[in-house]
């Protein structure tokens, strides 16, 4: 199975060929601009489309702080998207109280362990919706 840097870098070099689909599910990959180093970090994520959106889970397995990209997202919303060989951008926002609970059940069902994480951390975990910029 495909992890970390070596998943990024394998689902780049076949456009998701290889890295799309993981684990019985589908994974997107991530791309933030580092809130204190201005560098670009990439991300692979479990995604699913909701309208025309991609939505993720700011979950980092249910640790009590958010994971880097979550926190790069809150000091600069624009993003880089990549799902398969789709390269396009996109505006990051938490997802809102009134919209969280049925994006959360879309998730869960995607990858069932988010409630198990959710269970383990006191932190509410972030939904994040990817809005594509055309």
């Amino acid at each position: 199975m495909l992890y970390g840097k070596e998943h990024v870098q394998r689902y780049q070099e076949t456009d998701g060929e290889e890295g799309h689909d993981w684990n019985n599910t589908t994974v997107l990959l991530l791309t933030t601009k580092g809130r204190k180093s201005g560098r670009s970090y990439t991300t692979p994520l479990i995604y699913q489309k909701h309208g025309d959106d991609h939505v993720v889970v700011a979950s980092k397995g249910g640790d009590p702080d958010h994971p880097e990209w979550y926190k790069n997202i809150l000091a600069n919303p624009e993003v880089e998207a990549q799902v398969k060989a789709d390269k396009f951008r996109a505006r990051a926002r938490t997802a809102s109280k009134e919209e969280k609970p049925e994006l959360w059940e879309l998730m869960a069902r995607t990858w069932p362990d988010y409630d198990e994480y959710q269970k383990k951390t006191d932190r509410e975990i972030p939904v994040v919706v990817l809005e594509r910029v055309t």
